[in-house]
């Protein structure tokens, strides 16, 4: 055939804009083809896509690329956008997924931090105001993993995977997490959207949004049910678990946790029987023989789950965070929240429609040069439009999800003075709203008050709360740098 007769680099080329399921599709053609579809030439890449800021140079536990791909396939979208927030209680969680090319494993922690700074300073601009000081400490608790895929842990399932009725997207994965204690558990779950109609009907319930996450307020490619509470799995029903690979978000996924006590029919009882993997198939063969007798999932010989819950995570287009020239406070930020300690937020600034100089207001002076009128162009665009800040991890009065303040315009509308103290010199100063409530976010009590945004430098932030007489400080997160195993 004339494929066949073109140049093998030529071959490799054509087949390097292939996706991993297209590759794999070419490998089945023919022998020849299956040559060039199984180097590692072409895998390599396809695993390096996944896995920002690690360079991957060994297939480390495995023989190939390809074997590495197919070992952590379903799961490669968790490094990719690496960074995920969820909805347990009010308070959430923020966690960074990374791949750790020595072990070739994919594994999540929480970001956690903590200010070794609590001194206060009365503001020269307004003695009556106090400036809380702020240098956070953010670091990944890796002691405790949230998540943990390890490549032997996808080929010894013990026939999880083959047994009758399964199915590959829509069962729950187990995860061997190293912090495991006896009797804890956990599973990993693939989702399946909302379809648009279905997630605007629970915008329009308002908080908690029936219980959909992420919440409206953060920009979100997919949308998903979580739990009525918690603790409970009733509110997820067949429909809302993916079957084909279509039907899976890459954007969003659940973790079940549950405890068993010591003595209690399930998984540990089998522990002696062949290690992790005899262990797996052990009760995969119980549970094959429980269901040819009548009984129901999870009847009899596993268990009764403790503290059972259900926990949804989302991530974030990297456009939210990434910061440009026009828009250089996009990003994660850690922010200090006084008795609540610190708490990570998504500083959005949405895009604002093209606008001419004329348009916004600035025209060129005679006396101006290219560099000072270059300038003058950037600050007009840079100080525009609407700053956000929305809080990824929450607390008992603002929870997670939902805006913490909101700066309504940067531009002339919003600008209050350019500092002169000795404190905050030079910084610009624009009018927000800071957002407050009762303990349990309840509706009835929130609201907007009156607060101002000091504009420090790209990388730092305060808000004056000015009925509380306070500053408070908002400091860059290095994400990247925490990737890195």
């Amino acid at each position: 055939p004339p494929l066949l007769a073109t140049p093998p680099e030529i071959i490799d080329t054509i087949l390097s804009h292939l996706s991993a399921y297209d590759l794999a599709s070419v490998s089945a053609t023919c022998h020849a083809l299956r040559q060039h579809a199984l180097s590692d030439l072409l895998w390599q890449p396809l695993v390096q896509q996944n896995v920002p800021a690690v360079q991957v140079t060994s297939t480390g536990a495995c023989k190939s690329y390809r074997e590495l791909y197919a070992a952590h396939d379903r799961l490669w979208f968790l490094p990719k956008y690496k960074i995920w927030f969820c909805d347990r209680d009010l308070t959430g969680k923020l966690i960074l997924v990374r791949y750790d090319p020595r072990r070739s494993c994919i594994e999540g922690y929480q970001l956690v931090a903590v200010s070794n700074q609590s001194t206060f300073e009365h503001w020269s601009a307004d003695h009556d105001v106090i400036i809380h000081g702020f240098e956070p400490v953010v670091r990944l608790h890796l002691d405790k993993p949230v998540l943990q895929f390890r490549v032997r842990d996808r080929q010894e399932d013990g026939g999880f995977s083959s047994r009758p009725g399964a199915n590959r997207f829509a069962d729950e994965m187990p995860m061997v997490l190293d912090e495991r204690l006896g009797g804890m558990f956990s599973n990993f779950m693939l989702t399946k959207p909302l379809s648009s109609e279905e997630a605007d009907q629970r915008v329009e319930l308002g908080y908690p949004y029936g219980n959909m996450w992420p919440s409206p307020v953060i920009p979100a490619n997919h949308y998903v049910s979580g739990a009525q509470t918690p603790r409970s799995l009733a509110s997820l029903t067949p429909r809302d678990r993916p079957r084909t690979r279509s039907q899976v978000s890459d954007q969003t996924f659940c973790i079940r946790q549950w405890m068993e006590l010591t003595g209690t029919p399930g998984p540990l009882r089998f522990m002696g029987q062949g290690g992790l993997a005899g262990a797996l198939q052990a009760l995969v063969e119980e549970i094959v023989e429980e269901e040819a007798a009548g009984a129901g999932a999870g009847a009899g010989g596993l268990g009764v789950h403790i503290g059972e819950e259900l926990i949804t995570y989302s991530t974030l287009d990297p456009a939210l965070y990434t910061p440009t020239r026009e828009k250089p406070w996009r990003g994660i930020w850690v922010g200090d929240y006084s008795a609540h300690g610190c708490e990570f937020l998504l500083i959005h600034q949405p895009d604002d429609p093209p606008a001419t100089d004329a348009e916004l207001g600035i025209f060129r002076d005679e006396n101006d040069s290219d560099e000072e009128w270059e300038q003058k162009r950037l600050d007009a665009r840079v100080y525009r439009g609407r700053l956000e800040g929305i809080k990824l991890t929450g607390d008992p009065n603002i929870p997670r999800g939902e805006y913490t303040f909101v700066a309504n315009d940067l531009g002339p509308d919003g600008y209050v003075r350019t500092a002169t103290d000795t404190q905050f010199s030079g910084a610009r100063i624009v009018k927000s709203e800071g957002h407050i409530a009762a303990t349990g976010f309840l509706r009835a009590t929130d609201k907007y008050i009156e607060s101002q945004l000091i504009l420090i430098s790209p990388n730092k932030l305060a808000q004056h709360w000015v009925g509380f007489g306070h500053i408070s400080f908002l400091e860059r997160v290095n994400i990247d740098q925490l990737l890195v195993p």
